[in-house]
């Protein structure tokens, strides 16, 4: 079995909380590189991944002359993505672009235009298309249970309020922040919508530039409408997911667990990692064949944020299509990007 050589720009939380944990239970990778502004930040870690022959450096020339790199993964803040990723493509690297990938559809063409002009990989790291409450859902409508979906509503809601007055660009806001999960978890589902309706606000402080509330509808053919909220002030949250379809319901509450997992340092491989409890799978109702009402609660599938990298060295190393097509890039910046070009 290939084992891939990759390299990271970026050592903060994100790396070492969504990326790392899930390669150690991999046996196909190899972390031979990491670029940091700041050594030693985080030294347990640092050391850790010394210990396995991983070279720390503050220049990323140095993984851009190292040609034993298969793939350079970018997890950095938002605004550095765009002119990190077409460096790194232009120096013919393979790049895997953690989200929101760019702010403007230009940006994203160019990156695409770049990537497949010297027959390199590109894509960003849509990791919750495998949450698990996602996957379930997918199940789900795929099983035919609720017939013609017509509605779909998916919240990403918290209480977390916050008078301060802040200010910075919308790619800073909730909808790039949130919104890009919840928009390509939708694209992934039923394709480009026809229309897209926005409501982009910011309602813990008015004053504010940066939004921390959306509701933004996609409508699609056969009169479906796919909606995705978020906010900060919500004390009793909606239930994770709300789907209505011509033969049934189905009603998810709780959120994927693989976060709060990680958080409480309940890392992936261990036993019971990301499991949803009964109590909170989802509730299914719809009419059988006889017109009968059934009722039944689904048991949770399990979600698996190393999917991503599963997608990614089947395309490198055998060929395959990738996981999120140019085309599934290209329409999530666009709706992104739509809901402030008129505001």
């Amino acid at each position: 079995m290939k084992k891939l050589k990759i390299a990271y720009v970026g050592f903060g939380k994100s790396t070492n909380r969504y990326h790392i944990p899930y390669l150690q239970i991999r046996d196909n990778f190899e972390i031979a590189r990491v670029v940091t502004p700041t050594l030693m930040k985080n030294p347990e870690a640092q050391l850790a991944l010394e210990a396995t022959g991983t070279r720390f450096s503050t220049d990323i020339q140095d993984i851009i002359q190292d040609t034993t790199i298969d793939l350079v993964i970018i997890v950095t803040p938002a605004k550095s993505h765009f002119a990190l990723a077409k460096q790194l493509l232009q120096a013919g690297k393979n790049v895997l672009l953690d989200k929101p990938a760019v702010e403007k559809l230009s940006e994203m063409q160019e990156l695409i235009a770049l990537a497949n002009a010297a027959n390199l990989f590109f894509m960003p790291f849509q990791n919750r298309r495998f949450d698990s409450d996602f996957l379930t859902v997918k199940k789900v409508i795929e099983t035919g249970y609720l017939g013609r979906v017509i509605d779909i509503q998916v919240h990403m809601d918290h209480f977390r309020p916050d008078e301060t007055v802040v200010t910075g660009s919308n790619f800073d806001g909730a909808f790039y922040g949130h919104g890009v999960h919840l928009v390509d978890q939708m694209v992934s589902l039923f394709g480009s919508p026809e229309k897209v309706q926005y409501d982009i606000r910011s309602t813990r402080q008015p004053l504010s530039t940066l939004d921390d509330h959306f509701a933004v509808d996609l409508f699609y053919p056969d009169h479906l409408k796919a909606s995705v909220h978020a906010t900060e002030l919500a004390l009793v949250p909606y239930p994770k997911w709300l789907i209505q379809g011509t033969k049934g319901t189905f009603i998810k509450q709780e959120v994927d667990q693989q976060e709060n997992d990680l958080k409480a340092g309940i890392m992936p491989g261990v036993s019971g990692f990301g499991e949803d409890s009964p109590q909170a799978y989802g509730h299914l109702t719809y009419l059988n064949q006889n017109g009968d009402r059934i009722e039944k609660y689904i048991p949770s599938e399990l979600g698996d944020y190393g999917r991503i990298y599963d997608a990614a060295y089947e395309t490198l190393v055998n060929g395959a299509e990738k996981l999120i097509t140019d085309a599934q890039m290209l329409r999530v910046i666009d709706i992104l990007e739509g809901g402030f070009k008129n505001g």
